[in-house]
């Protein structure tokens, strides 16, 4: 039994858990309105929303997980802040999920070096959880970019013995993709095309778009362009249509590399506020500092300047001073 004061933290607790578990499975799988980064106001704004109705300071999680899609860089004290938060809060998936996050934006930046870190602490971590086999294509990846096969092949190994025993069409995709990733010749071919097969039954579209876009880094290095091209090519379209800027960037400049140009996009549907920076912008109109806004919106004061900086770029403006409770009202994206 419960006791009736031990009640609302347990409820809490279960909110938490259910509001990062579909916030993690929305942010993977790309389902809806895109919702992992164009459609980025209706995933977090949904976090903040159930976080304000329960009152539980959730850490960022797809705000990480959006951050590290894109490459976004800028977003480094988030990570670190937000690292910073869980850690001291005991949280140790989100520990996992921080440092998750972050092995996928190096390796979208194409830094993989940097990335290995990143990956090993996730994958290193003594509570079992999902996030540690996300983790483990990021290391395997990772480790064979930076030449440490050996690394990657004990990676794999651990991924392997899930993936089997899981059999779903995502983790056979995924396993199939990274083992292509340690192959050479006809087998590594015929991973890569497993691989996709596999991913193009499920709805996680971006790593099926991850598929193309190795498979097309490994065919241009197999001196097969024309057939890289239409791996590369779709690649870029998925990735560009999403959002996802670093993996997008990748596959640019392997089309480069076979010859054809793509011109890189200069509009963003992430140019406008989204909802919940248009609110964000609208409390530090009027004068809230950004503890008094992470109180009401259940923010850390980190996570508060980092939305402050990306409006700031988006309005084109310097100074909250400039921010007006009404100035972000024409920009809000709706969608």
């Amino acid at each position: 039994m419960t006791s009736g004061a031990a009640a609302p933290e347990l409820r809490g607790r279960r909110a938490e858990r259910v509001v990062l578990d579909q916030a993690l499975t929305d942010v993977r799988s790309g389902q809806g309105r895109a919702l992992l980064i164009r459609g980025e106001a209706a995933l977090v704004a949904e976090i903040q929303a159930i976080g304000e109705a329960t009152g539980v300071a959730l850490a960022p999680y797809g705000e990480l997980a959006l951050a590290a899609w894109r490459g976004d860089v800028a977003a480094t004290p988030l990570f670190e802040a937000s690292m910073a938060d869980v850690t001291a809060r005991g949280e140790e998936t989100g520990v996992m999920v921080a440092h998750w996050a972050r092995a996928l934006m190096l390796n979208g930046l194409a830094r993989y070096e940097e990335a290995i870190p990143a990956a090993r602490a996730a994958t290193g971590h003594p509570v079992e959880s999902a996030v540690i086999y996300w983790s483990l294509s990021e290391l395997i990846e990772a480790a064979v970019r930076s030449g440490r096969p050996d690394l990657a092949s004990g990676a794999y190994e651990r991924l392997a013995a899930t993936a089997r025993a899981s059999g779903t069409d995502w983790a056979l995709g995924v396993l199939a993709r990274s083992g292509a990733l340690l192959a050479t010749g006809r087998t590594a071919d015929a991973l890569y095309r497993q691989a996709i097969d596999h991913l193009g039954k499920t709805r996680i579209r971006m790593e099926l778009a991850r598929g193309h876009l190795l498979y097309g880094e490994w065919l241009r290095r197999e001196n097969r362009r024309q057939e890289a091209r239409a791996q590369l090519r779709t690649a870029y379209d998925m990735l560009a249509a999403a959002g996802a800027d670093a993996f997008a960037d990748r596959a640019r400049h392997e089309l480069a590399a076979t010859g054809e140009s793509v011109a890189e996009r200069t509009a963003r549907a992430g140019d406008t506020l989204t909802p919940q920076e248009a609110h964000i912008a609208g409390l530090a109109g009027s004068g809230l500092t950004n503890a008094e806004i992470g109180a009401q919106l259940f923010l850390s004061p980190h996570t508060v300047e980092w939305h402050l900086r990306k409006i700031f770029s988006k309005l084109g403006i310097r100074s909250r001073r400039q921010l007006r409770p009404s100035s972000a009202g024409g920009r809000e994206n709706a969608g």
